[in-house]
């Protein structure tokens, strides 16, 4: 349950320092929130890539700057400057740096977590994974056109993260027409997705969820190990408006007041033996 509560960054619970930079964390139960300090000179491709072995930044970065001014240059060419007041967000797949003689200083939550921290400094966590797709969005298209399928599409992808973040979610990766997030709670995920289930169907969209628990070692903020790929198994069973999840994430449904049914046993690719899947109707 949430609580009322504080810290203070005057007492950091972690600190990690790069060259020319440095991020000081605090935790509220799961939410981590970064200060985040960049010294003239400073840019991610010459002094965190050195640390995360990644080609550009892989962090989604959300957060609000008070100080200085930071040039994002993403994966495909696009360039933006965030300065002072600025309250900012930036994908995945991205090269930054400090521009001028002011030290760039932000907050930020999402990334903080893993922002500049080795991989083999990683964890192995245990987590409910939830992924989404849109059920026959390229007919969708078709029927509806270039113009409304954008905006069909901008609404799906506002709500879908604003429903990860209010049940307490952390998304990874987006597929273009589908989400994939981490929960710390069975329970929280399987909302989440009869949520975005619910949602969809008001837009008169079919999105498809499937839930599966398990551990994963995450690096630079993304998830890797078999419920990975078993989550995604099982959101390729759910047809239209389901919600699916493994028997291991059914386990720990217990208190959730959840309507479950037996959905089949399937043999899932790449996986040994037959898995147990439930529908959640309820």
């Amino acid at each position: 349950m949430p609580r009322l509560q504080r810290k203070s960054f005057d007492r950091p619970e972690d600190v990690r320092v790069f060259t020319h930079g440095r991020i000081e964390t605090v935790s509220l139960d799961e939410t981590v929130l970064g200060r985040l300090r960049f010294e003239p000179g400073w840019r991610w491709s010459n002094d965190v890539k050195p640390i995360v072995g990644t080609d550009s930044c892989q962090q989604r970065h959300v957060g609000v700057a008070f100080g200085g001014t930071l040039r994002v240059e993403m994966d495909d060419g696009t360039v933006m400057d965030i300065s002072a007041g600025d309250a900012y967000e930036i994908p995945p797949g991205h090269d930054a740096w400090v521009v001028g003689d002011v030290p760039v200083d932000t907050y930020e939550w999402g990334s903080s977590r893993v922002f500049a921290r080795p991989p083999g400094d990683d964890e192995s966590v245990l987590v409910t994974l939830l992924f989404t797709d849109i059920v026959g969005s390229t007919a969708m298209l078709e029927r509806v056109g270039d113009g409304a399928w954008h905006e069909l599409l901008a609404w799906h992808n506002s709500t879908m993260r604003e429903l990860i973040t209010s049940h307490r979610g952390r998304e990874f990766d987006t597929s273009g027409d589908g989400f994939m997030a981490m929960f710390d709670s069975a329970v929280r995920a399987v909302r989440c997705g009869m949520a975005m289930a619910r949602s969809a169907k008001g837009q008169h969209l079919d999105v498809r969820v499937g839930c599966h628990t398990g551990e994963v070692i995450v690096t630079s903020g993304y998830p890797y190990g078999v419920a990975v790929h078993t989550a995604a198994r099982v959101v390729a069973l759910a047809g239209a408006g389901e919600v699916y999840v493994s028997s291991t994430t059914r386990e720990l449904l217990g208190g959730g007041g959840f309507n479950l049914e037996p959905a089949g046993a399937f043999e899932l690719k790449g996986l040994s033996g037959p898995r147990e899947v439930f529908r959640v109707t309820s």
